[in-house]
């Protein structure tokens, strides 16, 4: 994926894996297939450098009901996001609804939103032409 400088999105290149449960190819970053939900295991090792760089904290772009807080946590801790979710309510609901909601907007406020995945589609080949139709 590049970003898009005039934008101010950054420069970086993400390399495709594919699924292997559906066969599609999704970001390399990614712990659940976009198309199908499968769980992906990642055995390729963290860059070099300091390892927590590599996974962080940001909220879902493709796993979000309302600000992808929960579908963020879910990627993070490699849970589930309807678990994720079912925690979050009941732990508002019997906290008070109001620390519930007042924590959630501030994970919403200070979580940075992730970079949306990119499908890596290979150019179609110009098609052979034909020998039996006359030119």
């Amino acid at each position: 994926m590049r970003g898009w400088p005039e934008q101010g999105l950054p420069i970086r290149e993400v390399n495709a894996m594919n699924c292997p449960n559906c066969r599609r190819d999704i970001a390399d970053y990614s712990n659940f297939c976009y198309y199908c939900g499968t769980r992906q295991t990642v055995y390729a090792k963290p860059p070099q450098g300091n390892p927590e760089a590599y996974k962080r904290l940001m909220r879902s772009s493709v796993d979000c009901k309302l600000a992808g807080v929960c579908g963020g946590m879910a990627e993070y801790f490699m849970a589930d996001s309807t678990i994720v979710r079912l925690i979050w309510v009941l732990v508002t609901f019997f906290s008070g609804i109001v620390p519930g909601c007042v924590a959630y907007l501030i994970a919403w406020i200070v979580m940075p939103q992730a970079p949306y995945p990119v499908v890596n589609v290979a150019p179609h080949a110009a098609p052979a032409p034909n020998p039996t139709q006359p030119s």
